[in-house]
């Protein structure tokens, strides 16, 4: 049987060999985190976002919302794990709360001291749907039913539209997908909601196909969601970073700076931190425009790119690396323009049928006058004669018959 085993931990997060936590030192996490904030042309977009009024639902393994970069910014949503581990657990919560100080960190001692997020005026709504490795009741999770694992997420999509999130970022993945995923995704996206995902960690040649690619991990290769691959400092793409035509842009995401669940700060690697990049980045957006579909973010991610591929695109960074000042700038003229969007169907994107005030008029009927109906009385009143007449001479001919 196809085992489909969610992977957030598994596929989407390394720790570096070193392994170790820094102690909370201003310079030292701030200097090692700038790298990633430049590459991403953050400190550029900040000038026109911050996040204010967004709340990005983190579908993880939890979020520790008392940790000195995320205080007061995280509100706890329900846990669809099946597993009782309770929050208070040191194991609960680790790679979720990395993942969250990426998006949203606000830093501490006034803002210059720790882990500064992308979006740092973001609210943040924990939804835990999958445990930690390292979670005492991890192996419980393991044995339960597939479905019911896939169903975990489909519910935790579902909560955060139902809450209000305007971006969702799954920094995990499956390796089959899933018809109640698909259809909570479909929910999300009528709603407006933005959906970042991590391309997956099967980039090395043991996990590709004969094509040379890696497989495909979902939700990130679900139609709509917008799929994450990593990069290095030197923008080079990460030699564990999946390799296949889900991707569609690429961030940091090798030695990325995070505050974990401990409050210690770590060097995380993985496409993970690179979703959680992109997912803050939708927030600068969603909060400057939130009113853009999330096709139109998307275009404002894969159209404003850095250090593009050969030919555009590739199946390793997709269309390069997200530059967040240029997808702010390029979101402000979509939201200008969308109602002149144009489907493949040519019809606007905002036409509307059924009534309202951009309703498509139904097709004009020229009135019919007193002349028309008289000329078709005239006609049906003669095909009526000319019929009657025909039956009678039928008629006729039959009884003549021997």
């Amino acid at each position: 049987m196809l085992r489909f085993r969610a992977l957030a931990v598994l596929t989407a997060i390394f720790i570096t060999a070193v392994g170790f936590a820094w102690p909370a030192q201003a310079d030292t996490i701030r200097a090692s985190q700038q790298w990633v904030l430049d590459m991403l042309n953050v400190p550029a977009a900040w000038q026109e976002s911050q996040g204010a009024g967004v709340t990005v639902a983190v579908v993880d393994s939890g979020v520790d919302g008392t940790v000195s970069d995320l205080t007061q910014q995280v509100t706890q949503g329900p846990d669809f794990t099946g597993v009782k581990t309770k929050p208070s657990n040191s194991d609960w919560g680790v790679h979720g709360t990395w993942m969250a100080s990426l998006i949203a960190g606000h830093g501490h001692d006034g803002g210059d001291s720790g882990v500064v997020g992308i979006a740092p005026e973001a609210r943040l709504l924990s939804i835990r749907v999958i445990p930690d490795r390292g979670d005492p009741r991890y192996n419980t999770y393991e044995h339960e039913p597939e479905d019911q694992i896939q169903q975990s997420l489909a519910n935790g999509i579902n909560y955060a539209v139902r809450a209000g999130a305007q971006v969702i970022s799954m920094s995990i993945g499956y390796s089959a997908p899933s018809t109640a995923v698909r259809q909570s995704l479909l929910n999300a996206f009528s709603r407006g909601v933005v959906v970042v995902a991590s391309a997956g960690n099967s980039g090395s040649t043991s996990g590709s196909d004969h094509n040379g690619q890696s497989p495909e991990s979902f939700p990130a290769d679900y139609p709509g969601v917008i799929s994450v691959g990593a990069v290095n400092s030197s923008g080079d793409v990460a030699g564990f970073s999946s390799d296949n035509l889900s991707v569609q842009v690429a961030a940091p995401g090798v030695n990325v700076p995070a505050q974990g669940r401990d409050g210690q700060y770590w060097y995380v690697s993985g496409t993970s931190p690179a979703c959680a990049l992109v997912a803050g980045v939708a927030a600068l957006i969603k909060s400057r425009f939130p009113g853009l579909a999330p096709q139109l973010v998307a275009k404002a991610l894969t159209a404003t790119t850095r250090d593009q591929p050969s030919g555009g695109y590739d199946s390793q960074v997709g269309f390069g690396i997200v530059d967040a000042a240029g997808a702010l700038t390029r979101a402000g003229k979509l939201a200008g323009t969308s109602r002149a969007v144009v489907t493949a169907a040519g019809v606007a994107a905002a036409t509307h049928f059924g009534g309202g005030p951009a309703a498509v008029p139904a097709e004009p009927v020229r009135p019919r006058g007193n002349g028309s109906l008289i000329l078709f009385a005239v006609l049906a009143l003669t095909c009526l004669v000319l019929a009657a007449a025909a039956a009678t001479r039928l008629a006729l001919l039959r009884r003549s018959q021997p």
